[in-house]
């Protein structure tokens, strides 16, 4: 998925939230967006995931099966919890219900209404509805917040799930909890503007140089990300 020259603001004449976004996630990748409140991050990942659309420029090649996750889960909803993913499962053709509402220690509020749940509660609402269907990207806006020290410690393993199966993750924070996922790419949104860094390479990686034909290489590359590979550069052969 790849952000072109992209701005956004929520009215005419006011400041811009983002601007002159070009950034590229790969299948794969788990890209951390980081920054302090205000900077952009939650823009920049609705955007992501569809829920806001560009004033200018635009959003390409979005994976066809988004899992969104906001920072605060809209609980004001006539449905108990199970109710509210059973519906959500039928609407987006998903499976799996009783085993995220187990995965994530829900079975206790299986008939609680959403609006009485506290917001961590909530929130494994909002992470399990995203699951439902495998994603091809899974955006994640601050998802420790509120959540019990067992199911934080989930978020790295179903992220891994997810990069390992294919799909790409988008996940902001401002709480440093971004150690449990090794690996990541991180982008530092700063007044509106994303600059990106590739980790730097440990000392126990080992880089090796792959030919690829022209017409092979997006694949090839997805296919070494999906392997759990970071590719560190792409440059056009020398014919001789």
């Amino acid at each position: 998925m790849r952000f072109e020259q992209l701005w956004f603001r929520y009215a005419r004449g006011s400041r811009w939230a983002l601007s002159d976004v070009n950034a590229t996630v790969h299948p794969g990748e788990t890209v951390v967006v980081l920054g302090r409140n205000g900077a952009g991050k939650s823009t920049l990942l609705q955007l992501a995931a569809g829920v806001l659309r560009p004033v200018r420029g635009r959003v390409t090649d979005r994976p066809a099966v988004i899992g969104w996750v906001p920072e605060r889960f809209p609980a004001e909803q006539p449905f108990t919890a199970e109710q509210y993913l059973r519906h959500m499962a039928a609407i987006r053709r998903g499976s799996g219900v009783d085993h995220w509402i187990e995965r994530l220690g829900l079975q206790e509020h299986r008939d609680t209404r959403l609006s009485a749940l506290s917001k961590g509660t909530a929130q494994k609402v909002g992470l399990a509805q995203a699951l439902l269907v495998p994603p091809g990207l899974l955006v994640l806006d601050e998802p420790w917040e509120g959540l019990d020290a067992q199911t934080r410690t989930l978020i790295p393993q179903i992220v891994a799930e997810v990069t390992d199966a294919g799909g790409a993750v988008l996940v902001s924070d401002h709480r440093g909890e971004v150690a449990g996922l090794p690996g990541a790419i991180k982008w530092m949104v700063t007044d509106g503007r994303v600059t990106t860094e590739e980790p730097a390479p440990s000392e126990d990686d080992v880089v090796v140089e792959v030919a690829a034909r022209r017409a092979d290489a997006d694949r090839v590359m997805a296919e070494l990300r999906a392997s759990g590979h970071r590719v560190l550069g792409v440059r056009a052969g020398q014919g001789r």
